[in-house]
């Protein structure tokens, strides 16, 4: 069975009238997602995409029975509306919003343990279970039903790996974005091992980048689940930004240091995305 996300999973949009927020439930409703409400204070009663909204998520969920929340609301609001959702009894949490201040994410972190939530993100391109449900932003045609579980910290670097596994003919059984700021709520250590549960999945690809030790920490389960990983990041200077507040360049952080120490570890290292398909071939013995 997939992680954190099921089929029959009802999901509630927080920011679902903004732009953002009514392209990408379209997205996910497409693909199979069981929207079952938005929430933008003042805008209850509207509907978009045939999705009822409301003011509160208290009334949402009272409504709905919603249990999962997708957070596309500006930064400086993302800390009110995840408490909103806690303390509703939203049991998944995904927060798909970019620049929200650390303290606010560690308020966000300690408070989800304290309600027994799931926290995914922030900064997080979303999380995937095909076939037929989704949160988030990854695009649907990257997708497919499959064994594999893929674990990122980067947007646009899952959805390249994505794509390439598909084309391939190498389906997922579930798809997670991690989150690319220095503080996130589930860790790649954390997915995988919701992966080692998933009596479906067989093997784990894992996408980093400079900064942190996440990768690491995620591959000293690589005993227990084949593992292919891909780095970026090569050629970055130390002390720069890499495209995200997390891809941040110290001692000891390189892609090259980091790749060294999985091979290390015995983990398979792809040079390139298009790689990734070939070694997950070969270390599910395919």
């Amino acid at each position: 069975m997939a992680i954190l996300l099921q089929q029959d999973t009802p999901v509630l949009v927080q920011g679902i009238t903004g732009h953002t927020g009514r392209f990408h439930t379209v997205q996910m409703l497409e693909y199979g997602t069981r929207v079952v409400a938005g929430v933008t204070p003042g805008k209850g009663g509207e509907r978009v995409h045939g999705v009822r909204v409301f003011d509160s998520v208290r009334e949402a969920v009272r409504v709905t029975g919603a249990v999962a929340a997708e957070v596309m609301v500006p930064a400086p609001h993302v800390l009110d509306a995840v408490l909103e959702d806690l303390e509703e009894g939203i049991e998944l949490v995904h927060v798909l919003s970019e620049g929200v201040p650390q303290h606010d994410t560690l308020k966000m972190v300690r408070l989800a343990k304290s309600y027994g939530a799931v926290l995914v993100g922030p900064n997080s391109p979303g999380i995937a279970s095909p076939p037929g449900v989704k949160m988030g932003i990854i695009p649907n045609m990257v997708l497919s039903p499959g064994r594999v579980g893929v674990v990122s910290r980067s947007g646009t670097l899952t959805y390249e790996i994505l794509h390439h596994l598909t084309a391939s003919g190498i389906g997922q059984c579930s798809a997670v974005g991690v989150g690319g700021d220095p503080i996130v709520g589930l860790t790649m250590e954390e997915t995988v091992e919701l992966l080692l549960e998933d009596s479906q999945c067989a093997a784990v690809v894992l996408v980093g980048e400079v900064g942190g030790r996440d990768e690491i920490r995620a591959a000293r389960l690589r005993d227990e689940l084949p593992m292919v990983a891909y780095i970026a990041g090569r050629v970055a200077k130390p002390g720069r930004s890499m495209g995200h507040a997390g891809a941040i360049l110290k001692e000891g952080e390189s892609a090259l240091e980091k790749i060294e120490v999985l091979k290390e570890m015995g983990v398979r290292v792809a040079e390139t995305p298009w790689e990734v398909p070939s070694l997950v071939g070969e270390v599910m013995g395919e």
